[in-house]
């Protein structure tokens, strides 16, 4: 069998230039998860999206691909389900434990973060310059989660502002798990 990629975009969703739509357009087996409510997130209702969206699916033949929040709600499914998907790519996941960012998101539920490793292999994807997660901290958070880490160096938040629309690399990197 083939395998289903599903997009977990963060808070706001991504928009038309976003690498993860140009991930989602690449391949009739992309698929976004789409979420009820994208700029005041629960993180319950985010994980019960994902368990929705995979409920039909052979798991094994299941990647993730998480941006910022969205790879923490990854990490929280993962962990309170106990569901193994084949593989997770993780990039820019987003630090809300970070005192100046506490209050900066409508986001509930979302903290702690989850310190376990994750039940399957995963590859985050961090940025030395990363606004919403340091790179040590995304390296802290990769080695409690058992992921491999790969850093783009100064690559911001890795988002279209950063300058990441199409990304080919990132389909590269995709293509490892």
């Amino acid at each position: 069998m083939s395998t289903t990629y599903f997009i977990i975009p963060g808070l706001g969703n991504s928009g038309e230039a976003h690498w993860q739509t140009h991930f989602e357009t690449s391949g009739t087996n992309f698929k976004r998860i789409e979420q009820t409510e994208w700029d005041a997130p629960l993180c319950s209702d985010w994980i019960q999206r994902i368990d929705e969206a995979l409920a039909n699916e052979d798991l094994s033949n299941v990647v993730l691909i998480g941006h910022s929040l969205g790879c923490i709600t990854i990490a929280h499914w993962a962990l309170q389900t106990g569901k193994k998907v084949r593989a997770a790519m993780l990039v820019a996941p987003s630090d809300l434990e970070a005192e100046q960012y506490q209050n900066a998101f409508p986001a509930q539920g979302f903290t702690p973060i989850p310190r376990s490793a994750l039940p399957f292999r995963t590859i985050v994807v961090g940025s030395e310059n990363d606004q919403w997660m340091t790179g040590e901290r995304a390296r802290y958070f990769a080695d409690l989660w058992g992921s491999e880490f790969l850093t783009l160096g100064d690559a911001g938040h890795i988002n279209v502002a950063s300058g990441y629309g199409p990304w080919p690399r990132g389909l590269e990197i995709l293509k490892t798990l």
